[in-house]
């Protein structure tokens, strides 16, 4: 099973400590994830199911590529971070 991590700015908001969840790409990783733990659907995704813009998701350090359909694959030996990008100045 694949290796799940959020940020700990996420981890302020809702409960989201690391999983290993069943899944052979990021959508559903994240969708066992998101089978626990609901309301984190809603920070990390907009209401068409895409990658919010202030989120970025990584497979084993590589940003994922299909931030729409979540298609990228994952194996079990894989981790998947999640987290809000920052912005200001």
């Amino acid at each position: 099973m694949a290796r799940v991590a959020f940020t700990a700015n996420l981890e302020r908001h809702l409960s989201c400590p690391v999983q290993t969840v069943p899944g052979n790409t990021v959508r559903a990783v994240l969708d066992g994830v998101f089978a626990t733990e609901p309301r984190l659907r809603s920070y990390v995704l907009d209401d068409q199911d895409r990658v919010r813009r202030h989120v970025a998701i990584y497979v084993n350090g590589d940003r994922i590529a299909d931030r729409d359909r979540l298609g990228d694959p994952v194996s079990d030996a894989d981790e998947v971070f999640v987290f809000q990008a920052l912005s200001g100045g």
